[in-house]
């Protein structure tokens, strides 16, 4: 409608129509934007470029220099090919309990372990304050949970012995259909 309502304008009022097109380009770069993010979230494109292991070692560089948490990954130097729902679920179950640990643990560091045998094993600790008496589970936490149950999987949150938390899920190996 606004570039109809432009094109009629453009002859008799030109200001206008800037005005309307000037609208109309922001419009358009925010919905581009929307829709860029929409597939970020169905599946981040660093898996398809960098696989699981290069996607997160990406995330937690960008992670550690934003935030100043020391993350150390500890894990396989390949591991084998995962179907595409365990490689997003294992993706965003890492990086929202390493965005736990920037936002509440006051963590000066955080370590990621993947090993995978029979199952894909995560397990995220820091040195933080670990989970107060009182804990709700939240949004992200709940997420999580949701990734890895969808898929046969286990997920535990808990308080380490010596301080901090623990986040640890193992996911079935699917194979891709």
């Amino acid at each position: 409608l606004q570039l109809d309502a432009a094109l009629n304008t453009l002859r008799q009022d030109p200001q206008t129509t800037a005005e309307l097109l000037t609208d109309l380009k922001q419009q358009t770069k925010s919905s581009l934007a929307d829709i860029r993010n929409l597939v970020y979230a169905l599946r981040p494109p660093a898996l398809d470029e960098l696989g699981l292991l290069g996607a997160l070692r990406e995330t937690i560089t960008h992670i550690q220099s934003a935030n100043g948490l020391e993350i150390n990954l500890d894990a396989p130097g390949q591991l084998p090919p995962f179907s595409a729902a365990v490689e997003v679920a294992a993706y965003r179950i890492v990086t929202e309990a390493v965005n736990n640990v920037v936002k509440h643990a006051h963590a000066t560091t955080c370590t990621v372990r993947i090993a995978c045998v029979n199952e894909l094993n995560l397990e995220i600790m820091d040195n933080g304050v670990g989970l107060p008496g009182d804990v709700r589970q939240g949004v992200g936490w709940s997420s999580m949970r949701e990734r890895a149950e969808e898929l046969g999987g286990t997920f535990v949150v808990e308080s380490n012995k010596g301080g901090g938390t623990r986040v640890l899920t193992m996911l079935p190996l699917l194979q891709e259909s």
